[in-house]
C-alpha cells in the first residue's frame, strides 16, 4: 500500500467516506449528504487513489467495507470531530449571545416544551430568540436546507446525517366531553365513535391512523383539522371524539376527559434531531442541553 499524500484529502470527502461506510450504500449515502450518487461514486474513486485501498466491494446486491475501511473509519470520525471542534470558536457565553435559533414542532410540541424554554433563555440568554416554524411530519432536508436548526418529532431518523436525542415520552388516550358523551369502551365502540382526526398540512395522517389502516381498521372520521389546536372546539359540546397525546390535558385539551385507547398501541418518543454539523457547535450544544432540560422537568 502506497503512502498517504493528505494533501489530496479533504474534509468533505472524508465525510463522503463515512456516509457510505454507516449506509454500506451509496444510494442512501448520497440521499443523506444530498448529493448525486455520481457525485459519490467520484469521491469514492478519488479516496480508492489517495488510500490506495478499494475501501468497498460488491457484496450480494449491496457493499461490503474493506478491511482497511473499517480500520480507519474511527480514526477519519475522530479528525472530523477535533476539526469541528477548533472551528466552533471560543467557549459558549450565553448572557451575551445574540441570535435567532428556529425550531421546527406541531403545536402540541411547541406548547408543551417551548414556553419553559423561553423563560430558561428570558434568565440565562435574553439575546437568544427563538422561531418556530410548523413541522408537520418532518423530514431531513429541513435540517440539510438549513430551513431550522432543530426539529421535535416523534420519528427517529434514518440517516447517519441526522443526530437524534430523546427528549420525552408519552401516550395517546381518547378526549371527549363528558357532559355529551362517555368514553368508548370496547374497539366496536371507538371505530363507530364519530372522530375528529389531525391530518398535517402536509397531507400525512398521524401514527395511530396509519397503525389501525394497517390492522385493516377504520374509524368513523366526521371532521378532519390540519393540526392539534383545531381539536377543542369540535369537542366542546358534542359527541365526538379525537385521539391525542396524554400531555394535552395540560395545555389545548384542558377540562376534557380522557380515556385509554381499546387497544394496544406504542408509547410516543419524543426527539430532537439535528445535523451532524451542528454536533460541536456550542451554542447548538448548549440549547440542545436546554431544552432537554425541560423535558427532564417534565418528566419521562
Amino acid at each position: 500500500m502506497k503512502s498517504v499524500d493528505q494533501f489530496h484529502l479533504d474534509t468533505r470527502s472524508l465525510e463522503v467516506f463515512l456516509a457510505v461506510l454507516r449506509a454500506n450504500s451509496v444510494s442512501r449515502a448520497a440521499v443523506s449528504l444530498g448529493m448525486s450518487q455520481s457525485a459519490v461514486s467520484h469521491t469514492l474513486e478519488r479516496l480508492r487513489q489517495t488510500l490506495g485501498d478499494p475501501l468497498f466491494v460488491k457484496s450480494g446486491r449491496g457493499i461490503a467495507p474493506t478491511r482497511y475501511a473499517l480500520k480507519t473509519g474511527p480514526h477519519i470520525q475522530q479528525i472530523l470531530d477535533e476539526l469541528r471542534a477548533l472551528s466552533a470558536g471560543p467557549p459558549f457565553e450565553p448572557a451575551s449571545a445574540e441570535f435567532t435559533f428556529t425550531i421546527a414542532a406541531n403545536d402540541y410540541q411547541r406548547d408543551l416544551l417551548l414556553p419553559p424554554l423561553m423563560k430558561q433563555l428570558a434568565l440565562d440568554a435574553p439575546g437568544i430568540r427563538l422561531q418556530v416554524v410548523p413541522s408537520g411530519i418532518p423530514g431531513p432536508e429541513l435540517l440539510r436546507e438549513d430551513v431550522c436548526d432543530l426539529i421535535i418529532t416523534p420519528h427517529a431518523p434514518d440517516t447517519g446525517d441526522i443526530i437524534q436525542k430523546g427528549l420525552l415520552r408519552d401516550q395517546m388516550v381518547i378526549f371527549y366531553d363528558p357532559s355529551v358523551r362517555s368514553a368508548p369502551a370496547t374497539l366496536a365502540e371507538y371505530l363507530r365513535a364519530r372522530h375528529v382526526d389531525v391530518l398535517f398540512g402536509t397531507g400525512e395522517r398521524t401514527g395511530l391512523e396509519n397503525a389501525l389502516r394497517a390492522r385493516g381498521l377504520s374509524r368513523n372520521i366526521a371532521v378532519t383539522v390540519s393540526n392539534f389546536s383545531g381539536l377543542p372546539e369540535f369537542l366542546r359540546g358534542t359527541d365526538l371524539v379525537a385521539s391525542a397525546p396524554s400531555r394535552m390535558q395540560h395545555q389545548l385539551l384542558r377540562g376534557f376527559a380522557t380515556a385509554p385507547l381499546p387497544f394496544d398501541y406504542r408509547d410516543v418518543h419524543l426527539l430532537m434531531i439535528w445535523h451532524q454539523r451542528y454536533q460541536t457547535d456550542s451554542g447548538h450544544r448548549w440549547l440542545r442541553n436546554r431544552l432537554a432540560a425541560v423535558a427532564r422537568d417534565l418528566g419521562h
